[in-house]
């Protein structure tokens, strides 16, 4: 993909939502780190259902802590995994506690040294609660970039590294949210609604849909 097309494209999500974020409620740094670590292989959706009940009850790392193992379970139990997730999340807020002052650092080493952290989720929170031009390459991501040819790699990690080379300063603290969503309601992994797509006539994805 040429460079017009890719500034182009990145143009046309910028003016059809300016001032994109994330679909995870949250209100603080922690809040969203919470919940992006609740997130993985679940909905954002079914995320908000048990944030909603949890934060309000506790939304900082010493809250949860207080909770306990059981009690922070009893919050969280509708979403996939909620195990592994509610111990690596205690431990987390544990760390939090020792090493950083109950704050959630501005660190990507030290957000990546915490349970359950990989570099997607320190991307997430780096990028939203901080506003580094970070981009947390997911499925949709994936999917999106590889599919229009925006930025094309065999892993996320490769789409990633990518996606950093080729897209605009002025563009890359937002891409990351445009892709998701756009990977989310539009350009679905089964079918594509390229009929309703602001790209379509920029993507060099070749089989495209009428819907």
């Amino acid at each position: 993909m040429n460079k017009e097309k890719r500034l182009e494209i990145l143009t046309r999500l910028r003016d059809d939502n300016p001032h994109p974020t994330t679909e995870l409620n949250f209100s603080s740094p922690f809040e969203l780190l919470i919940a992006v670590l609740l997130s993985a292989q679940a909905t954002d959706v079914g995320v908000n259902k048990a944030t909603d009940k949890l934060f309000p009850v506790a939304n900082t790392p010493q809250a949860i802590l207080d909770l306990g193992l059981e009690g922070l379970k009893s919050y969280i139990k509708t979403i996939g995994l909620f195990n592994t997730k509610a111990v690596n999340t205690m431990k987390t807020c544990q760390m939090l506690v020792d090493l950083h002052g109950g704050e959630v650092p501005e660190n990507r080493e030290a957000l990546e040294a915490l349970p359950g952290v990989g570099r997607k989720t320190a991307n997430v929170v780096l990028n939203t609660a901080f506003g580094w031009p970070t981009i947390a390459v997911d499925t949709h991501i994936f999917r999106v970039s590889n599919r229009t040819k925006l930025a094309m790699g065999k892993n996320v990690d490769l789409v990633e590294q990518k996606l950093l080379k080729v897209v605009p300063k002025e563009f890359k603290v937002d891409v990351h949210h445009w892709l998701i969503l756009h990977g989310r309601y539009t350009c679905v992994a089964r079918k594509p609604k390229c009929g309703s797509c602001i790209i379509e006539d920029l993507c060099e994805f070749k089989d495209k849909t009428e819907l």
